[in-house]
């Protein structure tokens, strides 16, 4: 499969994951080992721990996040169509959410909850080597279930992207397997992001399994495929993913990426970056590109530049959303 060319669907994507909003904020390394944090990797946390830790950073931005969430509006910057599925609660930060991802031109009909816990937050800590260490309260966000999921909106998107943070709460593992279930009875491509080493660490064998036999196009940075099949270099990965799915699109920062699938392998460079400022979002963005172009009738290797485009755009500035309309850049530098 080179492409998902255009056919009667009306949605290029549908994304589903944990609906967050974001607190930025410049530190360094000496607060994260004071406080025992795990640099550059997402830590969940209980709400106390989040009311604590945002009382000792410094100054911040808030803006909403969530890693499926930012790819979403990647491809609506693209031009892409998408919808997202995703919960918070009827609070001041879920309100903020829903305009932010409305604004970005992203459609977003999840029923809010009117208890429970508050709209989920992460503490996104950016130290000076541009590396983010996420501290993550999800509140309403693991209260995602089964009866989220409308399968209108599934059959009518071409490919159903998931993050592999879903696999966290029970709950929203039920909604994540009954998404995958309606699309591909509907003919449709699951993709999925592995999110996070610690997180394949956590469900490694069932994140093999899902790969085998339910994803259609898997994303991964190296950490993460290496940590998948428990080899010590990106090479023996390679080998262990290839004709385990689809397509493979895995990242490798300034290395740029690799995309392969069993008739092809393209190993592509890093576009060029003035300055890393903050890596956030990167992989969110080429997951963004790589879709845009899938959905848009592109080869593999055309994807794999406009995720590239889209990654670069994103590390070049505070935040894990596109400051520059991803069209015209895209357009700019691929003609």
């Amino acid at each position: 499969m080179a492409s998902v060319p255009p056919d009667a669907a009306s949605l290029d994507v549908v994304g589903i994951g944990n609906a967050i909003v974001d607190v930025l904020s410049h530190t360094d390394d000496a607060f994260l080992i004071e406080r025992g944090l795990a640099k550059g990797a997402m830590t969940l946390i209980d709400a106390e721990a989040a009311d604590r830790l945002y009382a000792c950073v410094g100054p911040a931005v808030e803006c909403s996040g969530g890693s499926a969430a930012n790819t979403m509006a990647g491809i609506a910057s693209l031009g892409g169509t998408g919808a997202y599925i995703g919960k918070v609660k009827d609070d001041q930060l879920g309100r903020v959410f829903r305009r932010d991802i409305h604004v970005v031109g992203v459609a977003f009909d999840t029923p809010p909850a009117a208890d429970g816990p508050s709209t989920a937050r992460c503490l996104v800590l950016v130290t000076p080597d541009a590396l983010r260490t996420l501290q993550t309260y999800l509140g309403a966000s693991a209260e995602l279930g089964p009866e989220d999921i409308d399968p209108a909106t599934i059959g009518r998107a071409r490919i159903t992207y998931l993050e592999g943070y879903l696999w966290d709460p029970p709950r929203a593992k039920e909604a994540f397997l009954k998404a995958a279930r309606i699309a591909h009875e509907a003919g449709r491509k699951v993709a999925l992001t592995l999110s996070d080493p610690l997180c394949v660490e956590r469900h490694r064998a069932e994140f093999v399994d899902l790969v085998n036999h339910h994803v259609d196009i898997l994303f991964a940075n190296e950490a993460e495929i290496t940590s998948l099949y428990q080899v010590a270099d990106f090479e023996s990965a390679l080998r262990q993913v290839r004709g385990r799915c689809e397509i493979a699109a895995l990242t490798r920062s300034e290395k740029g990426s690799v995309v392969l699938s069993a008739e092809e392998f393209h190993v592509l460079e890093a576009e060029p970056v003035e300055a890393v400022v903050d890596t956030t979002g990167a992989g969110d963005l080429y997951a963004a590109g790589f879709l845009y172009g899938l959905t848009h009738g592109h080869d593999l290797a055309t994807s794999g530049r406009m995720g590239g485009i889209a990654a670069a755009e994103v590390i070049g500035h505070i935040g894990a959303r596109p400051e520059t309309p991803l069209a015209a850049l895209v357009k700019k530098k691929l003609g």
